[in-house]
């Protein structure tokens, strides 16, 4: 028996039980991982409220992000063995001291990194790669703004995309995400709380806007994240910590200067083994040289998944948060 945190319905971080559960033996394609650190995501927030349905139903664990140790592999992985050290980013499931899991969706983890890194950054490292090298090619001398500059994959967006020589402005909630932001990566935050973005986005590019906008905030942000783009900008919406977009007319779109707008998820741009592989070695790459820098903001116990919730929900926590088993 191991531990982990299960759902039984929707809630708030109260539902978050710490319970015993049986590990079982890895099938055909599965390997048993002993779980060393654990990642924090909003996406968990949204499948413990209920605004994403739980993939299987209940009992739910929730969590996207791990790394740890292999502890056993079943039959027909050969890449594998056990002691090796392993991550991966999927929908649930990584709330457990240990877990079985398809050997498809993990990968190892290379000298260089260590594993609490490698849980922090898996899920908002890949997720920072499919946004600024395929959602949107960002190249040296574009203009990109990006809300939650001082969240997790803000901070590792930022000092991504300064990399690829973009200019990059954010927007934060207080004086000390703001400066946050700006040790990584971001050349401007706006504290929108204090100034409308959108004049402020006007005044740093002298009216030119952005090539791009990057929106995890959902129902706050928009329509004004639109007056942002330049004509023919996109909208890139990856995230709703506020909430929905409501429904609008594409018309809006039009109206706003022939915007481009989509609605992308990881698991879908890598979804095929060729792609996961390559999103992580990116990863895995800007990290090992030095250009992305990954920091852990917080540390919780496992058994304590309720408080880093209430924290994550409540805006007390920034950049990376992870588990401790």
């Amino acid at each position: 028996m191991s531990k982990a945190i299960r759902i039984h319905a929707n809630g708030g971080p109260e539902v978050l039980n710490y319970e015993d559960v049986a590990s079982g033996h890895p099938g055909a394609g599965q390997i048993l991982v002993r779980h060393t650190a654990i990642g924090l995501n909003f996406i968990d927030v949204y499948y413990r409220s209920g605004h994403y349905p739980p993939p299987g139903g209940f009992p739910l664990t929730p969590g996207s992000e791990a790394a740890g140790v292999v502890v056993e592999v079943g039959q027909g992985v050969d890449w594998l063995k056990p002691g090796d050290r392993i991550a991966y980013a999927v929908a649930t499931g990584a709330y457990a001291e240990q877990r079985l899991i398809d050997a498809s969706h993990v990968v190892k983890v290379p000298d260089g990194i260590s594993d609490e890194q490698a849980a922090a950054m898996m899920l908002k490292g890949m997720t920072a790669e499919y946004l600024l090298r395929r959602t949107f090619k960002v190249r040296a001398g574009d203009t990109i703004l990006y809300h939650a500059a001082a969240g997790g994959v803000g901070l590792i967006l930022g000092q991504w995309a300064k990399h690829l020589g973009a200019t990059v402005i954010g927007t934060a909630s207080s004086t000390d995400k703001i400066e946050l932001a700006k040790m990584h990566g971001f050349d401007h935050v706006i504290n929108y709380k204090e100034q409308d973005f959108v004049a402020g986005v006007a005044a740093i590019t002298g009216g030119r806007r952005c090539d791009v906008v990057y929106d995890s905030v959902g129902n706050d942000t928009f329509p004004a994240s639109l007056d942002c783009l330049k004509p023919l900008g996109m909208f890139v919406s990856f995230g709703q910590s506020s909430g929905p977009i409501p429904p609008f007319s594409m018309s809006l779109l039009a109206q706003k200067g022939s915007l481009f707008a989509t609605r992308p998820t990881l698991f879908v741009y890598n979804a095929k083994r060729e792609d996961l592989d390559a999103s992580a070695a990116a990863l895995f790459d800007v990290v090992l040289s030095g250009a992305v820098k990954i920091r852990i903001n917080q540390r919780y116990a496992l058994k304590d998944a309720g408080k880093a919730h209430s924290d994550l929900e409540g805006r007390r926590t920034t950049g990376t948060t992870i588990l401790v088993p």
